[in-house]
């Protein structure tokens, strides 16, 4: 970005209060300008549409409606759109990878401090990656590994599975066959080591794969 120019962010949270925090941290610092504030994921991809924004600072999960992936990859769709930096309380795989494969420029938590904050946002608007420490962390041990990673319908089948749905209640929630729930967890035993359900979910859940 031109130094002459200031970045202009875009706020999208469910929360005001976090939306104050956020806007107190940045309105001080030289050359970082918030020009909206908006407080779902539908409202940030309308306001991303209309111009004018460089970063939008994006929480993963709202009250209700789309999530803040889905409105990532609507938004980062139009390659001259603004950034995204998701700023969320998640950091377990199951948040992060749709996330940053949405297309988000940055993943934060919300517990970062103001500095990390205001190198993401400059570091998005110039065309860089900002990843919290813990993230990263678990990305190149994901690229590292990559036999062992868990594809997101594996997640997906096994979050399910963590909220206690049977495999024919995972196959109508996931517009699966019964037949292909019981291949991804047979999968998911052989990635995790385990002879479960139960297991599994332990397993994944130590690991960070799955919310808690």
């Amino acid at each position: 970005m031109n130094a002459q120019v200031p970045i202009r962010v875009l706020l999208a949270d469910d929360h005001p209060v976090v939306r104050a925090g956020l806007r107190a941290v940045l309105e001080t610092e030289p050359g970082i300008e918030v020009v909206g504030e908006v407080g779902t994921a539908e409202d940030a991809v309308a306001r991303a549409a209309v111009g004018g924004i460089d970063v939008v600072l994006m929480d993963l999960q709202f009250g209700a409606g789309s999530s803040g992936a889905e409105a990532t990859a609507r938004i980062t769709a139009d390659p001259s759109g603004p950034k995204v930096v998701v700023v969320t309380t998640y950091d377990t795989d199951a948040d992060t990878l749709p996330a940053i494969e949405a297309g988000a420029s940055g993943y934060l938590l919300k517990d970062a401090a103001p500095e990390e904050l205001i190198a993401a946002v400059r570091t998005a608007a110039g065309g860089g990656t900002a990843l919290a420490p813990s993230v990263a962390g678990r990305l190149l041990h994901r690229m590292r590994q990559p036999a062992t990673a868990l594809t997101n319908r594996e997640t997906e089948v096994l979050t399910l599975v963590a909220d206690g749905l049977s495999n024919q209640a995972i196959a109508r929630r996931l517009f699966l066959t019964e037949g292909t729930v019981k291949s991804h967890l047979v999968r998911i035993f052989a990635k995790l080591g385990v002879d479960s359900r139960t297991a599994a979910v332990a397993a994944a859940s130590k690991q960070g794969l799955l919310r808690r």
